[in-house]
């Protein structure tokens, strides 16, 4: 099982950018605790943030708090990810990630997507 992200690509610093996760082949994800996790060149994994089945109580790691939106998409099969006021720290590749894998994932827990680039660079 594998996820689709979409969306990465280059933007300047305060800039915004959309992040889409396909879920389809999760059949829904509307059953699942969906995440974002990144990963900046030379870094590990880094959680930032997740919602429940239910759509409600989002949660978000400080690095990303008032500036990264998570929420499901009108259709079944989609998550988002809005990131706006980009900083150069946010560039990394980001990982839509279906499961509960707490806020120190690994690879070994969740249902993971290939990922996007996100660079933000002047």
């Amino acid at each position: 099982v594998r996820l689709v992200e979409s969306g990465g690509g280059l933007v300047q610093p305060g800039g915004s950018l959309n992040l889409s996760c396909d879920t389809s082949a999760l059949g829904s994800s509307n059953g699942y605790y969906m995440n974002w996790v990144r990963q900046a060149p030379g870094k590990g994994l880094e959680w930032l943030c997740g919602l429940s089945s239910l759509n409600s109580d989002p949660r978000y790691a400080d690095s990303v708090k008032g500036r990264f939106t998570i929420s499901r998409g009108n259709g079944k099969n989609d998550v988002n990810l809005q990131m706006n006021s980009l900083k150069a720290d946010d560039t990394a590749m980001y990982y839509c990630v279906a499961g509960n894998i707490g806020s120190t994932p690994t690879r070994r827990r969740g249902f993971w997507g290939q990922g996007t680039q996100v660079t933000v660079s002047s």
